[in-house]
């Protein structure tokens, strides 16, 4: 049986959306693996819930405009892919299943995290999307088994895409530097090789294996979707690295596609 594919995509700054770059061309080149796919299920960095999985429940999802002083261009964007319902409750009784607090929420939408890569991946907005939180009080291990959980629904053709950044300290960033952060690409292709190898252990143990870590990460909320990606995962997948490069000096664009 072919499995639906996962993804983990490095979004970037909001102007993802409308900016040419060579990390939205590689999107862009990526969008036959979505053919065929009946759903997608999407994990951003920016939809932390407080002691509960959330899960997206409303058949019209809004897109959110969870940003600030960008040009207005933006603020016009919108991606009207439909939502779920039923895969909604479908996703809330496999998660409570397994111990978690699932709540449906029917009037979130979609933030930029999620809907900014879809319009390269997905740009008519033709497959439907249901969007899962992350829990605040989720370990690391948490959010990979959440992976795990998630990863049973490509067998029924549901793909599954954490979004975040394999770097992500916004005090290191200097906008339009063509020159990357030595630290930057260190932990870039240390994380690569981990992905390569098929060591989601040295994933998860990264805040005490890898040097860079917090200065990567000073939060760890982008890098929460790469677990979720790993957990979704399985060992017989194939995994492509997309090397979208580093922008700005400290923001790794990379992805990786498991199918």
């Amino acid at each position: 049986m072919k499995l639906a594919p996962v993804m983990f995509v490095g979004h970037g700054s909001p102007m993802f959306a409308i900016e040419q770059s060579h990390a939205r061309d590689l999107l862009e080149q990526h969008r036959t693996v979505f053919d065929g796919v009946k759903a997608i299920v999407i994990v951003s960095a920016h939809w932390v819930t407080n002691g509960f999985t959330g899960v997206t429940s409303d058949k019209a999802p809004q897109t959110i405009h969870d940003f600030g002083g960008f040009p207005t261009q933006l603020y016009q964007l919108e991606y009207p892919a439909s939502g779920s319902p039923e895969l909604a409750k479908a996703i809330q009784s496999l998660l409570a299943a397994d111990g978690l607090d699932v709540r449906l929420q029917d009037q979130r939408g979609l933030d930029h995290g999620a809907w900014v890569p879809l319009m390269h991946l997905v740009p008519n907005a033709t497959i439907p999307v249901v969007q899962v939180s992350i829990n605040s009080h989720a370990s690391g291990d948490d959010v990979y088994r959440l992976g795990e959980q998630l990863g049973c629904l490509r067998e029924q053709g549901i793909a599954v895409i954490g979004s975040g950044s394999i770097t992500h300290n916004l005090r290191d960033l200097v906008l339009d530097s063509k020159q990357a952060a030595d630290y930057v690409v260190e932990f870039e292709q240390w994380v690569r090789l981990q992905i390569t190898e098929c060591n989601p252990q040295a994933l998860l143990d990264a805040p005490n294996l890898q040097a860079h870590f917090f200065r990567a990460h000073p939060t760890h909320e982008h890098y929460l979707p790469l677990l979720v990606a790993l957990g979704a995962s399985r060992h017989r997948d194939q995994v492509s690295v997309i090397e979208g490069g580093i922008q700005h000096h400290a923001l790794s664009m990379e992805s990786y596609l498991w199918q």
